[in-house]
C-alpha cells in the first residue's frame, strides 16, 4: 500500500493500492484543481526528483520547516520549541531523513497542528516518524481529515497542546480555522502563529482574513470581528502567517487592518 499526496496542494491521502480519484480539499471552492487535472506524487518519488526538508531559524526557538523546490501551496511549517517539547506547526507535504533527524537534533516534536485543513501537509507521516504524537485537527474540520489515523485528537474551542502553548478556534477560512498563541516567543513579548486564519498582506504591515484568498471570496464582518474578539486578548508583538510576518507590532496592526477589512466590506469606506 501507497501513501499518495495531492501535487496541487500536497496534503496525504489514505493508503491504497493507487491513488484517490479526487481530492476533496482543491475540490472545494477555497482551492482549486489546476487546468492540468487532478495529479498525485509519493514520498519516494518526491525524493527520488531532489526534494528535501530545510529546518532554519527564524528566531531564539523557533524554527522553519520547509521543502525545496516548492512544493504545493508553498507554505512554511514552524517548529516552536518550549521546555515541554516541540510543537510542529503546519507540517509539509514531505518528509526526509535528513530533515526528521534535524528536528531530533532540536528535541524532536512532541504535538502536531494546523491552522486548517489546507496546511496539514504529511502531518501523520510526522507524527509516525516521530513516535505516534497527537496531530490537533479542529472537531468542525473533520470532514477534510483526508488520512484518517488513531493519532488525530479532535478538539473544539481552545486546547493547550502543551503547556502555556494554546491554540484558538476563530473559524473564518474553514469554521475550525485556528491560531497558536506562544506566550513565550519574542522574549516573552508574545508570539501569534496564524497560519491562513489571518494572512500577511503584501505589504508586510498589514493583515487580512478570506473565506479564499486564491478565488477572492471574501468573509463577513461578523466573522472576522469573531477572529478579532478572539486574538486581541492575546499579548503578542510578532505574527508569524503560513507565507509572511508581521515583525514589529503585530497586535495594532490586525486590529487596525482587520478593522479597516470590516468597514470595506460593511460599505463604509468611499469607493
Amino acid at each position: 500500500m501507497t501513501i499518495f499526496s495531492c501535487l496541487t496542494c500536497a496534503i496525504e491521502h489514505g493508503d491504497g493500492a493507487g491513488p484517490p480519484k479526487s481530492c476533496a480539499i482543491c475540490e472545494d471552492e477555497r482551492q482549486y484543481v489546476p487546468a492540468t487535472g487532478q495529479a498525485w506524487t509519493t514520498r519516494d518519488e518526491l525524493e527520488s526528483k531532489g526534494y528535501k526538508i530545510l529546518v532554519e531559524e527564524l528566531e531564539p526557538d523557533l524554527y522553519s520547516v520547509t521543502t525545496t523546490p516548492r512544493l504545493g501551496i508553498g507554505h512554511r511549517g514552524l517548529l516552536i520549541r518550549t521546555p515541554d517539547g516541540n510543537l510542529l506547526f503546519e507540517p509539509p507535504g514531505f518528509i526526509d531523513v535528513a530533515g526528521a533527524l534535524r528536528i531530533d537534533e532540536l528535541g524532536g516534536v512532541a504535538a502536531i497542528a494546523s491552522s486548517h485543513p489546507h496546511l496539514t501537509g504529511s502531518s501523520i507521516q510526522y507524527s509516525h516518524r516521530f513516535g505516534h504524537v497527537p496531530v490537533y485537527v479542529a472537531a468542525a474540520d473533520e470532514q477534510w481529515i483526508r488520512r484518517p489515523d488513531p493519532v488525530i485528537r479532535l478538539w473544539e474551542g481552545k486546547v493547550e497542546m502543551l503547556p502555556g502553548l494554546w491554540m484558538y478556534q476563530c473559524g473564518g477560512h474553514f469554521a475550525g480555522s485556528s491560531v497558536v498563541h506562544w506566550p513565550a516567543g519574542q522574549n516573552g513579548a508574545g508570539v501569534l502563529v496564524s497560519g491562513d486564519t489571518i494572512a500577511v498582506g503584501g505589504d508586510r504591515t498589514s493583515a487580512n482574513a478570506m473565506r479564499s484568498y486564491v478565488n477572492n471570496i471574501p468573509l463577513p464582518a461578523s466573522a472576522v470581528e469573531r477572529i478579532l474578539g478572539i486574538v486581541m486578548p492575546l499579548a503578542f508583538t510578532r505574527m508569524y502567517s503560513a507565507f509572511g510576518v508581521l515583525e514589529q507590532d503585530a497586535h495594532t496592526a490586525v486590529k487596525r487592518t482587520l478593522r479597516r477589512y470590516i468597514s470595506w466590506v460593511n460599505g463604509d469606506m468611499p469607493e
